[in-house]
């Protein structure tokens, strides 16, 4: 089994991935060739900066998360 990671493109009305050259000649992929594929989403988390609330500073969660390191 080999793992790659590829970002989805739109392809006419669909979505399409990319299997690179060289696990296709690896794996001798041919056309009609059943393959499974995995899906595992990874989400932009950045429009959750901001939004975390808490009572502490910066400043104390930072210094709380060196305690672990000393």
């Amino acid at each position: 089994m080999v793992e790659i990671e590829t970002i989805a493109r739109k392809w006419g009305d669909s979505i399409a991935v990319i299997i690179p050259k060289n696990i296709v000649e690896s794996e001798k992929i041919r056309p009609q060739t059943k393959i499974k594929i995995k899906f595992v989403r990874e989400d932009d988390l950045s429009d959750l900066f901001g939004k975390l609330k808490t009572k502490k500073t910066p400043q104390q969660l930072k210094n709380e998360g060196r305690d672990g390191w000393e």
